[in-house]
């Protein structure tokens, strides 16, 4: 079983305190779904699990079966079966989507994949995506749409194979459609024994996905660790129950907690 655990992890940006000890143990065979109000630490947490220079870790540890991933690069912690679905990812004009996933796929590989082989895997991976196989041959995600850039996100999940994959948003900018396909994929690596963390501000996602457990991520600590349950809990009533309940108070704009369903967290963030 692999295991991704995190221990009083503190980091900050720019001198701002994000992460305020957070606690989390992910294995995989799971799916978390990981919730809690815009601007409260998700995913920094992310980044910072993958090592993005910007972030800085305080105190605390974070280990991937057993090994101290904050010693390693990005590209290490990859290479150890990690995997990141960024939320806005970027174009890289000249760079060809192709170059870039078999680049990726050797950097896992103890010998670079033939040209055969690579295209054969690439032209499943398309089709199982249904994605046009010429978004392949074009650069990096540039004059991509955003369901298209996103899908190429899942399209690197399915090349690379990690042991457990963190999706940010990863619906975000698709449609119905896209977003089944999406989910199609998810449910057919989670029955592969893949792990996911997963952030998304729909329902929908989840109800496709089917998390074997939540988290709750307030003022940059996890504060709730349980059932799915959460999720339609927090969708139907929002967060108010835990200022109320757990005593807990919850540094957001919004004054009445209990009118915020965690789609309207996203809606209300995209209008800013």
């Amino acid at each position: 079983m692999s295991t991704l655990k995190i221990s009083n992890l503190h980091a900050e940006v720019e001198g701002k305190k994000i992460l305020k000890g957070v606690n989390l143990e992910i294995h995989d065979n799971e799916t978390i779904a990981f919730l809690g109000p815009n601007g409260h630490g998700k995913s920094t947490l992310f980044n910072v699990i993958m090592g993005h220079p910007r972030y800085k870790v305080t105190e605390g540890s974070i280990t991937f079966d057993g090994v101290d991933l904050l010693e390693l690069s990005t590209d290490q912690r990859a290479r150890l079966g990690l995997f990141l679905g960024l939320q806005h990812p970027a174009e890289v004009p000249g760079v060809s989507n192709s170059d870039f996933l078999r680049a990726a796929v050797n950097s896992r590989n103890e010998k670079p994949i033939s040209t055969y082989k690579f295209y054969k895997l690439l032209d499943g991976a398309t089709k199982e995506l249904k994605m046009p196989f010429d978004l392949a041959t074009r650069s990096l995600n540039e004059g991509f749409s955003g369901g298209e850039k996103k899908r190429n996100e899942i399209l690197q999940l399915i090349l690379l194979s990690p042991k457990i994959a963190l999706l940010d948003e990863i619906d975000s900018g698709l449609d119905v459609d896209a977003m089944q396909i999406v989910a199609d994929v998810i449910k057919k690596e989670q029955a592969n024994g893949k792990g996911f963390l997963v952030i998304s501000h729909y329902t929908r996602l989840f109800d496709l996905i089917n998390p074997t457990r939540a988290v709750v991520m307030i003022n940059g600590r996890i504060v709730l660790d349980g059932g799915p349950e959460l999720i339609k809990r927090i969708d139907q009533n929002g967060y108010e129950f835990i200022r109320s309940e757990l005593g807990i108070e919850i540094n957001k704009e919004e004054s009445e907690m209990n009118t915020v369903s965690i789609g309207s967290c996203a809606v209300k963030e995209s209008i800013k």
